[in-house]
């Protein structure tokens, strides 16, 4: 019986592979479903040997792989598959005529983790050096490293091992961002290997170790007062202004402070003092002008010492000037004479500043600024004003608070003046007549007018009297003699053959007479 139900299973393969490659619609899927338990209605049997050799050519032709893809789940309009044997797995082969199955896409491989890259921890601490060394601690100082990371810094981590041990011990029990660090509760003598790691959440850095290990014992060092330069001459302040000054020295181990002036210790009442080991600080809350004079400072380590002088001058504004008075008043100017003042501020006096004021307007005008003498002369007043006079005295603080009022006024009067006119010596202008231009000779044409020129000097002024041939010409309209400035000219109107001869020109004056003489031709018409 076992043989007989070996090829049956085989037939409907064929079938259900074509089921499951062409679905058929939902309404013929029920009857199809029915027909499915019928073929499982057959017993159930172990697989015989034949079975066994019939299925081995089917498995060779359609190796299933080790691990196959997770298929997605069949929809539901699809009908069932048919159940088959146990190990047996059906090829679809097409029939003749039918379309061949699609081919299935191989499914996705699985996409790999990829792994997020790891931080870089920081870099190495840089520049680790000792500061200071004491009797049984040492402080370290470095900078920040290059490189932090992208989490940052958490900050550092301080360890120390003693010298010919290995055994590192780390002295913060938590890290710290600070790149100073004091190390206490050492034993002097003691040599000291340091290091430094920076730490940060991706790791900690590579230590940054000293060269050589510390030794830790106190290094003497003599006192010294470092006085800062502005310091070192008089130090200047108002009344009533701050004092605060600060004031550095070094030596070891820490020296003892003092202040005295005048060889007294300070009022503390008045005067705070405060000592670190490094600086001591000198305040005044309100300086007075009693707070003024040389301070002594003193450091002392086991009977060295060191000495410096703290000159303090506490300043205020000058009283004004003494003993102003009108000294003369003449024409337009005025001088004036004081004292200087008897309360000077603590301070020297720079200069006066001189101001008027007329009358009529009752305002104060500057005149002089910085006068540096006790007297003035003032200038350009105005006539007919009465003037009065003040004087402030000046100081590193500035003008004093009041002035010197002048007790009298200054008038500025009107003075009657004569004209008198300057005396110009006579001087004696008398001069006989000179001829300066001589006459000279012309030739004339018949029928056109003709003048004769000369030029005379003399004073009084002369006289002159023309003469033809000797012969005086009187009055002839025929003859015209005019004189302007000095110029003597003569005009002979058409003048005819009978017209030529010599012409003379006379100067007369009581002084005495002079005369000059040209010849006139006169030709006929060409």
């Amino acid at each position: 019986m076992t043989g007989k139900t070996g090829p049956p299973a085989k037939k409907p393969s064929p079938a259900v592979a074509k089921k499951k490659a062409a679905p058929a619609p939902k309404e013929e899927a029920a009857p199809k479903e029915e027909a499915a338990p019928k073929e499982e209605a057959t017993p159930k049997k172990e697989a015989t040997p034949k079975e066994e050799a019939a299925s081995a050519p089917a498995t060779e032709e359609s190796p299933a792989p080790e691990h196959p893809p997770e298929q997605p789940p069949a929809p539901t309009d699809e009908p069932a598959s048919i159940p088959m044997g146990a190990g047996a797995e059906v090829t679809p082969v097409p029939t003749e005529g039918s379309p061949a199955p699609p081919a299935e896409p191989p499914a996705p491989a699985p996409e790999p983790k990829l792994e997020k890259p790891k931080e870089e921890p920081p870099s190495c601490p840089l520049s680790l050096a000792v500061e200071e060394v004491s009797e049984n601690s040492f402080t370290l100082t470095w900078k920040a490293p290059e490189q932090m990371g992208r989490a940052g810094l958490d900050g550092y981590v301080v360890e120390i091992c003693k010298d010919g041990s290995s055994d590192w011990k780390a002295v913060n029990q938590e890290p710290f961002l600070s790149t100073r660090y004091t190390i206490p509760n050492l034993s002097s003598g003691d040599k000291i290997h340091v290091r430094v790691t920076a730490v940060s959440a991706s790791g900690a850095s590579v230590p940054a170790t000293l060269e050589q290990p510390v030794l830790i014992r106190e290094i003497l060092q003599l006192p010294k007062i470092r006085m800062p330069r502005h310091l070192r001459e008089t130090y200047i302040r108002r009344v009533g202004d701050a004092v605060n000054i600060m004031i550095p020295f070094q030596g070891k181990p820490q020296p003892e402070v003092s202040w005295t002036k005048g060889g007294q210790l300070l009022d503390t009442n008045r005067i705070n003092i405060r000592n670190t080991a490094r600086d001591t600080i000198f305040y005044i809350r309100q300086a007075r002008r009693e707070d003024s004079g040389k301070y002594e400072l003193t450091v002392h380590i086991n009977g060295a010492e060191d000495k410096a002088t703290l000159d303090i001058r506490v300043v205020e504004p000058p009283g004004p000037p003494q003993n102003l008075k009108l000294v003369d008043v003449w024409g337009f100017n005025v001088a004036l004479e004081w004292s200087p003042p008897a309360d000077n501020g603590n301070s020297e006096i720079k200069g006066y500043r001189v101001q008027k004021s007329d009358k009529k307007s009752g305002k104060w005008f500057t005149v002089l600024e910085r006068c540096t003498r006790t007297s003035c002369t003032i200038s350009d007043l105005i006539i007919g004003n009465t003037y009065s006079f003040r004087v402030f005295s000046e100081n590193i603080c500035g003008l004093s608070d009041s002035a010197a009022v002048a007790s009298g006024v200054a008038y500025i009067e009107k003075t009657k003046t004569t004209y008198q006119p300057e005396k110009i010596p006579q001087r004696d202008m008398m001069e006989p007549p000179k001829f300066t231009q001589p006459l000279t000779d012309r030739t004339t044409t018949r029928g056109y007018s003709t003048h004769l020129f000369c030029s005379v000097r003399g004073f009084p002024q002369p006289k002159i009297i023309w003469l033809k041939n000797q012969m005086e010409i009187r009055e002839d309209p025929k003859y015209i003699a005019l004189i302007d400035q000095g110029v003597c000219s003569l005009e002979i109107r058409k003048p005819g053959p009978f017209d030529g001869g010599v012409y003379t020109c006379k100067a007369v004056n009581p002084l005495g007479e002079a005369s000059v003489d040209c010849r006139l031709d006169v030709k006929g018409e060409i």
